[in-house]
């Protein structure tokens, strides 16, 4: 083969393959509850969308209405298929957002005091983690 075909084949199978992340919506979740630490299933995501280079951001509605914004990559088309399959999906990120309530109508927290020992501070206080 030519450099001339070779470079036409690589341009094709670029258009054919995409921009698009590559992910199902089985895994988008599994990897979701892992970040979360709850059961598929527990949580509905919504307002899924996609940026260039296979970032997804997306927003989980937990049952007891706690919300997360989140994001992930996943191989694009043309990542998966220059790599002939072998680009992984990465793990999820999920931040809790403030204000989204838990269970008996108070902000959940979403990490012990820093301190261990049970300490209190003004910062923890206004973060709601005391």
């Amino acid at each position: 083969m030519s450099i001339r075909q070779i470079t036409s084949l690589t341009m094709a199978l670029a258009l054919l393959s995409g921009c698009a992340a590559t992910i199902d919506q089985s895994g988008l979740e599994q990897r979701t509850a892992q970040a979360i630490g709850r059961s598929a299933g527990q949580f509905t995501i919504t307002d899924r969308s996609e940026e260039t280079g296979g970032r997804i951001n997306y927003t989980v509605h937990t049952r007891d209405g706690v919300a997360y914004r989140c994001y992930m990559y996943s191989a694009t088309g043309f990542q998966k298929a220059m790599s002939l399959g072998q680009t992984p999906h990465s793990d999820a990120i999920c931040t809790a957002m403030v204000g989204s309530q838990g269970r008996g109508g108070r902000p959940r927290p979403s990490a012990a005091p820093a301190t261990g020992g049970g300490e209190c501070n003004a910062l923890l206080r206004a973060a709601g983690r005391c």
